[in-house]
């Protein structure tokens, strides 16, 4: 089957192209890229792209599935369509599942599932430690083989110094990398947002930006000890932004990625308890958030990725320090990191590489470019549609966001996986 997309402003920069193309899909592959106006007009399918962006495949390296064990949150089938709607073709599964994604009979039924019932691709990451406990490394071995793209026990650090230095020196010949949840767990216990005044008038107990900072320190140093690839999950203080951009000029291999709720909220946004913005990390200031702006601007920090963490309101609607961490995020993804664009903050094309090609390269997955040849991964956006977030219309199974209510500009209008249009938006023919 062979589709033309027509006229759309085609941004790649690994080719180094900004301009209006013609792109010709078949088979599930690029079959060819040509100015617009050139591309062949036999085709029986055409999408008119006059007007809108055209760029390789979202890729979201930090999701929550919830699949096995927590389908009531989310699974699969509701999470990769979440996924589709947002114009993301491919997000990487955390491990934190029940049973936890620790050895390959996990991987492969996860990837098993993503087959039969998934609207994009799903990369599974796999425990670093057995249970996520910290005591024993997993099978990681096996699980490459199986199918992983990466390591990582987030939503739990892994608190003993000596068995991240075991992981990280276990990963390097696999060539895997080490995603961190840096949380010194000594000083967020019992903590349930950022500390400081609001915390302290509002009655809670607060969470230090040290809690994190500290034990980002430990893990660069371990990562210059094993020279390791470490990747820097959910950046949210200053502190960590310098950290990071130290080490990656004393040449230590380290990434970050930061998420769209840490550098479009503060902390205000739990004022009246609401639990749709308790996360960890905790929202900081502001500060923080032109901390991390700056570092996306500058490198630091390589990519945006949303932590999509379903809850059902059983966990949500409950008093604030008992409520689960986390919001969704892979629906607002596109349009709260265009808002970087309009601000300046970064150019489309930097926009480009936080979404897709960095992703790829950090996990080691095709995609990135739509050359010749490439997966045919595309997501179509309209820069300019405006829309009202509305919990209720979401495709996710939960409905945990904080950013209900608000109007937002840019929508994937068309999300393509391997050729196929798996999401259109209504009114686009």
């Amino acid at each position: 089957m062979k589709v033309l997309i027509r006229g759309g402003r085609l941004i790649d920069p690994a080719q180094g192209l900004d301009g209006l193309y013609d792109l010709l899909l078949k088979d599930g592959k690029v079959a060819d890229v040509s100015p617009a106006g050139k591309g062949k007009s036999d085709v029986a399918t055409v999408i008119d792209a006059d007007g809108l962006l055209v760029i390789p495949g979202i890729i979201d390296i930090h999701t929550h599935l919830r699949d096995p064990g927590y389908e009531y949150k989310e699974d699969i089938e509701s999470g990769t369509l979440a996924a589709a709607a947002g114009g993301v073709t491919a997000v990487a599964c955390m491990a934190n599942t029940k049973p936890v994604n620790d050895n390959a009979a996990i991987t492969q039924d996860i990837l098993k599932k993503a087959g039969d019932t998934g609207h994009v691709r799903v990369y599974p990451i796999g425990a670093m430690t057995k249970g996520l406990a910290g005591k024993e490394l997993a099978e990681i071995a096996s699980m490459k083989s199986a199918g992983i793209v990466a390591v990582s026990d987030d939503g739990m650090p892994v608190v003993s110094s000596e068995m991240m230095r075991v992981g990280l020196e276990y990963c390097r010949p696999l060539d895997l990398t080490v995603i961190s949840h840096p949380e010194d767990l000594g000083l967020s216990a019992g903590g349930s947002m950022n500390e400081g005044y609001l915390s302290t008038i509002m009655g809670l107990k607060g969470i230090p930006r040290a809690a994190e900072d500290v034990m980002v320190m430990r893990d660069i140093a371990l990562a210059q000890l094993t020279g390791a690839k470490l990747h820097i999950a959910h950046i949210s203080t200053a502190g960590i932004v310098s950290l990071v951009r130290e080490a990656k000029r004393r040449g230590i291999r380290v990434t970050a990625e930061a998420a769209p709720h840490h550098f479009s909220l503060t902390e205000d946004a739990v004022k009246g308890y609401r639990t749709d913005a308790k996360m960890s990390p905790p929202l900081r200031e502001s500060s923080d958030i032109q901390a991390i702006k700056e570092g996306l601007k500058d490198g630091t920090i390589d990519l945006i990725a949303t932590d999509h963490a379903p809850h059902s309101t059983i966990e949500k609607d409950v008093e604030f320090d008992h409520a689960a961490n986390g919001i969704i995020g892979l629906e607002t993804l596109l349009p709260l990191t265009l808002r970087l664009v309009d601000e300046g903050v970064l150019s489309l094309t930097q926009m480009v590489e936080k979404l897709s090609v960095n992703p790829a390269a950090i996990i080691g997955v095709e995609g990135g470019s739509l050359k010749k040849g490439m997966p045919a991964d595309i997501t179509i956006i309209d820069p300019e549609m405006k829309f009202k977030v509305d919990r209720k219309k979401m495709k996710s199974k939960s409905k945990n966001t904080p950013f209900h209510g608000w109007e937002m500009k840019g929508k994937a209008v068309y999300t393509i996986v391997d050729g196929k249009v798996v999401y259109k938006e209504d009114n686009y023919d």
